[in-house]
């Protein structure tokens, strides 16, 4: 059993990022997007820890990120937050995706 590091980093960069966006501007939605959604992804590293074939949670957190960060990357031209959330989570996406492409190991 390997342990899922770049999920439970990619968990916690979206965690802190909805803290770092409620201590800088106030925002009560930014950190709960980002506990709710940091939660989900550390979730999502637990289960690909535990099964390297589970990463469905993991794929459709990343997945929700890399829309909707994307589309305020897309409108705002600001790298901080919204381009490194977008371009984190789109390399989670092909990460996961690598896994279901791989070929299935004989037990």
């Amino acid at each position: 059993m390997s342990v899922d590091w770049v999920g439970y980093g990619y968990a916690a960069l979206v965690a802190s990022g909805g803290v770092m966006g409620y201590v800088k501007a106030g925002s009560v939605p930014s950190l709960a997007a980002g506990l709710v959604f940091g939660g989900l992804a550390g979730l999502g590293a637990y289960q690909v820890s535990k099964d390297p074939t589970d990463i469905w949670i993991s794929l459709a957190t990343s997945g929700a990120l890399t829309g909707v960060m994307g589309k305020r990357f897309y409108g705002s031209r600001k790298f901080m937050p919204a381009g490194l959330v977008a371009g984190a989570s789109l390399l989670m996406m092909g990460k996961l995706s690598m896994a279901l492409l791989q070929k299935p190991q004989d037990s």
